[in-house]
């Protein structure tokens, strides 16, 4: 629509006066588009988090599962493009004098751009993070007190929304995302965390309602999928438009696909339930050393040094079936290390040496 193409051509013009103007930054924009990637809630945020507090730790997981999956249903529904391959095939430039825009290693997602994941997946666990740290401060009661709460709250929030500022204009930066798109995703992300914050279910949900939730979802986006697809509507159709307009062709990653966002946070999701439900689990973070701070510092610090080690584990990309299998293997493979493995193995370090030691 003409409406469409003005808020794009409009945000073409921003991206041109980031790349432009913000150059010397280019190396802090990037990292904080890293620091948005929705896999390091996976890898930094929940490890950190579940150790400290373990009802933290599992509503992070729900609400970027959840707020992923409802990422991947806007995406298919809103059709959105990204700027990198939208300023070759829009038809509005006279004479077919598309804008230069700058690529990077980062630039070249394959799945539709609105709203932005990367944004809605920072906002959604970076809210979490900041209501989850305030919850203790909202306790106290005398009036020094309550002044500190005001300026933690003040403070917290600050740092919430230079986050989110960042990592918005990083993704614009790059190319990735219109600013309309960014902006969005930061306020679907928030309704999303918000939301959990009245769902405590989510802290007793058994096995058996992990498997279901992963069924539901799984099926509800396969059917979405397959039903458009009958339709004549291919909902994949970013994936060629990336491949097409990418700079580089390295670039192009798989693991950017709408399909294996999905694999990855059933994958999580499973994994989650799994370790919560484990007799491991039980035995380790419901045992007498899972209040002691040297259980919980060993925990972090083995779950994040174990994580970081599944970064080897390369997945071949060759068959997209068996890399969406495997995907779903490691994900799933990366919290029950966190919530039932690493503790467990603490558990009976520290108990062999409490023996030791009598």
């Amino acid at each position: 629509s003409v409406k469409m193409d003005l808020l794009h051509s409009n945000g073409v013009l921003i991206i041109q006066h980031l790349q432009r103007d913000y150059r010397a930054y280019q190396d802090f924009l990037n990292f904080m588009s890293h620091v948005g990637d929705p896999r390091n809630i996976f890898s930094i945020y929940f490890p950190l988090w579940f150790q400290l507090n373990q009802v933290v730790g599992t509503k992070m997981i729900w609400v970027a599962v959840i707020g992923d999956w409802f990422n991947l249903i806007f995406k298919w529904i809103l059709f959105g493009h990204r700027p990198y391959w939208w300023v070759q095939e829009t038809m509005i430039y006279p004479n077919q004098s598309s804008p230069c825009l700058e690529q990077f290693p980062i630039t070249c997602e394959t799945g539709p751009g609105s709203p932005s994941g990367h944004a809605m997946g920072s906002s959604c666990v970076w809210y979490v993070m900041v209501t989850a740290a305030l919850s203790y401060t909202v306790r106290w009661k005398d009036k020094s007190a309550v002044t500190l709460h005001r300026l933690t709250w003040s403070f917290l929030w600050t740092i919430f929304w230079i986050i989110q500022i960042s990592v918005c204009i990083s993704r614009v930066f790059i190319a990735t995302h219109f600013p309309h798109q960014v902006v969005l995703g930061v306020f679907a992300g928030i309704l999303v965390a918000e939301a959990f914050e009245h769902t405590p279910a989510i802290q007793t949900a058994s096995l058996r309602m992990y498997i279901k939730t992963n069924l539901f979802l799984f099926i509800f986006a396969l059917g979405f999928y397959l039903s458009l697809k009958l339709l004549d509507i291919d909902l994949l159709w970013s994936v060629p438009k990336a491949k097409k307009w990418c700079a580089n062709p390295d670039w192009i990653n798989i693991d950017t696909t709408p399909f294996a966002g999905l694999v990855r946070n059933l994958g999580a999701l499973f994994g989650l339930g799994l370790g919560i439900n484990s007799e491991m689990f039980i035995t380790s973070c419901k045992g007498k050393n899972s209040c002691k701070i040297s259980f919980r510092i060993l925990c972090i610090a083995a779950s994040l040094a174990t994580l970081q080690l599944y970064n080897f584990v390369k997945i071949p990309t060759h068959t997209e079936y068996l890399f969406y299998i495997l995907s779903f293997c490691k994900s799933a493979a990366m919290p029950l290390t966190v919530v039932a493995l690493v503790p467990y193995c603490v558990h009976s370090l520290m108990r062999t040496t409490e023996k030791k030691l009598n």
